[in-house]
């Protein structure tokens, strides 16, 4: 496999000062006799395409910022990998990729022989991401074009090695990544992530409207956060409410995933790159992400 990999140099896959970088924003070398991968524009609405070497993918969306969806994709990820399966993990955020942290990984991905991006991995899980192409203080101001170019490249200009489920950590929101996402791919399904909060639950009814409206499939809700378990005395505090997504997951006629307490470990092992699911796979806390997991795995 390695005599097939050709590296960069010194050279950044990523150029925001590439002449042509509005056709290729993450400046990827154009290799004499390399097809290309993305889906030419066509009349309509875009045919749905599958990822080459990729089984099933599940977007985890929260439409709400900061209720800890990418912390739910990874854990969800590796607790898939820990059943057995082979996963990926695509981040989809352009603008404020998480995984590389989450999965303690830095570095510039190799290029394949067919001129495609290869991902890293750690935790015998794949990733790629926005992240590994730039600095990690650098700002990405892009407008819609270059975003909408920069994802289908990160979508279709990947080499995967085989995998059941690719994961993709969907960025906050309900627009044009996400429609994007939902109309360009075949997917097998979608997770809601939300706390139990009416301000995050009002931005989760959104996300469910707007896969409902592009019949992509909803396997359940997840409620983030939703209680506090005092590690003294042990009682259990609900500081955001109690049981918000479950009404919300009643009322779209859901159901509920697993409920996530708000929990300091699952912090501070995320700050250092080495998730619950891997530091402490067997523990209370770690258990729901391994429900979300079974879940995917049982979803027709």
């Amino acid at each position: 496999m390695l005599s097939k990999i050709k590296l960069l140099g010194s050279r950044k896959c990523f150029s925001t000062w590439s002449i042509l970088a509005h056709e290729n924003p993450l400046g990827i070398p154009r290799f004499a006799g390399k097809p290309n991968s993305i889906p030419k524009a066509s009349k309509g609405l875009p045919i749905r395409q599958k990822i080459p070497n990729v089984s099933n993918i599940i977007l985890i969306s929260s439409a709400k910022g900061g209720v800890g969806k990418s912390t739910v994709s990874v854990n969800t990820a590796l607790a898939l990998n820990s059943l057995g399966k082979k996963v990926g993990i695509l981040d989809a955020d352009i603008f404020g990729p998480s995984i590389p942290k989450l999965m303690n990984l830095k570095g510039e991905p190799r290029l394949s022989s067919l001129g495609k991006l290869l991902p890293l991995s750690n935790y015998g899980v794949q990733t790629m991401s926005m992240g590994y192409l730039i600095d990690e203080k650098q700002a990405i101001t892009w407008r819609g074009l270059m975003v909408m170019k920069a994802l289908q490249q990160l979508l279709f200009e990947v080499e995967w090695s085989p995998i059941d489920y690719l994961v993709v950590d969907m960025p906050p929101g309900t627009g044009d990544t996400q429609l994007s996402i939902g109309q360009l791919l075949q997917i097998t399904g979608a997770i809601i992530v939300s706390t139990p909060q009416d301000i995050a639950l009002i931005d989760a009814v959104k996300g469910i409207t707007m896969f409902n409206k592009i019949n992509i499939p909803l396997i359940g809700m997840v409620q983030n956060m939703s209680h506090f378990i005092c590690p003294n005395c042990k009682h259990e505090s609900h500081i955001f409410k109690n049981k918000g997504a479950e009404r919300v997951a009643l009322e779209n006629n859901l159901k509920v995933l697993s409920s996530i307490p708000l929990n300091e470990e699952i912090c501070v092992q995320s700050d250092v790159g080495k998730p619950i699911v891997i530091s402490d796979p067997n523990s209370e806390i770690a258990k729901p992400y391994f429900d979300i997991a079974k879940a995917i795995v049982d979803f027709k």
